[in-house]
């Protein structure tokens, strides 16, 4: 991907140079076959194209639709990680990273880190999980995903390189690989900077394995039990292990007992610890405008930055708090020398797109997509509709995962619907049943209750219950959200064909 001439320039000395070492010859010299359509073999890729390297990779242990049950306890080694690279020329070596972590927000803060700095000029890698509709969705340079033959091209470089690793520590798994993909895709491309969100805790993650300019720590909350810990302070162990010394380390305002585990976790790593807010100057407010209607700003000033009262480009008062860890991120790199201007990273800002989040997905009628999958994003997601939307009545359609904390999640739907629909997404195994979610449901409120044993006949029945000023809210769970974004997707394309 070609740079811009300004970007190239910024990139200067202080840019890690390449390696100049030659590939291992397990990955790169070894001959390979390629299966026909008869049958025979013929020299060439093990991976003939796209779908064949998709098939592949889904082949691998999913972390994130697999029951955590199921999961042996040392599935997740950074031993194995740390191989892969090094039989792939350990591409992160020659990239420069912010590193996010924390349970709610990740998402957020790395699409505003991004928009903040490609408008500023600068190629910007983001690698996000999970995706909605295609799993491209996950590597992207300055919004454009991998294209799907370099993908396909990085895929069979793992072929090799997973025999090597296999023998040694097991097979990696699917978000391993996503990340090698990534991390190979973003080093090919010579990006400026690339922007790694932690796919499940931190200590132990794919992602851990790179030395970054900045870490980020957005707001944690109780999720991934089984894996990261029953408890809030267990859980920001697992979430601090991303820190690395002399490198700055940026939080949410926390609980009280987070914010001790994580200070301490800096000191004893030698990373520089600052909560936007306390440390860092940082605040916000709320109002509405007849310009812009309701909305939050945010202030936040350093010795090097001063951002006065900056637009929050999604909506809610949670994203006001994503959009200041964005912001003191990239304070940190203006630090470490990236060159650019208040105004350049406040329009980037104003850019940032973020789908399957307080998305109005249709108009008519309103069909609005939001991830939210625990506690705490679900109470986020009805304030942030009670501050945005106007409505007369909210229907939502609601589906989660059996091992999430679900009578807290059925208590804050409780609050904020006015009828519920209860169906479970075809694609995640740990789907909860939702006749068992609508008997829970019932010991908690006695709201109106449906069941639908697929989406789209939660959406028929949705929208029948639906008149102009209403809302259908589709939530609970990224595979729902993922699903009903193909649905509405094929049903815009068949409208099309009609017109």
């Amino acid at each position: 991907m070609s740079k811009t001439p300004a970007a190239t320039a910024r990139r200067g000395a202080s840019r890690t140079s390449k390696k100049s070492t030659p590939k291992r010859a397990t990955v790169s010299s070894k001959k390979t076959t390629a299966t026909t359509a008869n049958g025979l073999k013929t020299p060439g890729k093990p991976l003939p194209n796209y779908q064949a390297a998709l098939r592949y990779l889904y082949d691998r242990v999913d972390l994130e639709r697999t029951r955590a049950m199921r999961l042996a306890p040392d599935l997740m080694k950074l031993d194995r990680m740390r191989e892969l690279m090094r039989q792939l020329d350990d591409p992160q070596e020659s990239l420069r990273f912010v590193h996010v972590a924390g349970t709610k927000g990740k998402g957020s803060v790395c699409a505003m880190i991004a928009a903040g700095l490609q408008n500023a000029g600068y190629a910007v890698g983001v690698f996000t999980s999970p995706h909605l509709v295609d799993v491209r969705e996950r590597i992207a340079i300055n919004g454009v995903l991998i294209p799907t033959a370099m993908f396909a091209d990085i895929a069979n470089r793992l072929v090799e390189a997973e025999k090597v690793v296999e023998k040694k520590h097991g097979k990696p798994t699917f978000f391993e690989m996503m990340t090698a993909i990534a991390l190979c895709y973003f080093a090919d491309k010579a990006v400026d900077v690339a922007v790694l969100e932690v796919g499940l805790g931190g200590r132990l993650d794919a992602t851990n394995i790179i030395t970054p300019l900045a870490t980020v720590i957005t707001e944690i909350s109780v999720d991934h039990t089984q894996m990261l810990g029953e408890t809030l302070e267990e859980i920001a162990t697992e979430k601090a292990g991303i820190f690395k010394p002399n490198v700055p380390a940026i939080s949410a305002r926390q609980t009280a007992g987070v914010s001790e585990v994580l200070r301490e976790s800096a000191e004893k790593t030698g990373a520089s610890f600052e909560v936007i807010g306390k440390d860092i100057d940082f605040s916000y407010r709320f109002e509405s405008t007849p310009k812009i209607g309701p909305h939050t700003c945010v202030c936040l000033s350093t010795d090097c930055s001063n951002f006065e009262h900056v637009n929050v480009p999604l909506d809610g008062e949670h994203q006001a708090i994503n959009c200041g860890l964005a912001l003191a991120a990239i304070d940190k790199l203006r630090e470490r020398g990236f060159d650019m201007i208040e105004t350049q990273i406040i329009d980037g800002l104003a850019k940032t797109a973020l789908p399957g989040r307080m998305e109005i997905a249709w108009r008519e009628p309103r069909i609005l997509l939001d991830g939210a999958h625990n506690g705490a994003s679900l109470t986020a997601l009805v304030k942030s509709i009670g501050a945005h939307i106007r409505y007369d009545s909210m229907v939502m359609i609601f589906g989660c995962s059996e091992d999430k904390d679900v009578d807290e999640l059925l208590k804050q739907v409780s609050l904020g619907a006015d009828k519920l629909i209860f169906t479970r997404a075809k694609a995640n195994s740990r789907a909860m049943d939702p006749h068992e979610l609508q008997q829970r449901f019932g010991e908690i409120s006695g709201k109106m209750t449906q069941v639908a044993e697929n989406l789209t006949e939660a959406l028929d029945i949705a929208i029948r219950a639906v008149s102009r000023d209403d809302l259908i809210c589709i939530t609970g769970s990224f595979y729902l959200v993922g699903e009903a974004k193909k649905h509405i997707i094929a049903l815009e394309n068949r409208r099309k064909r009609t017109a």
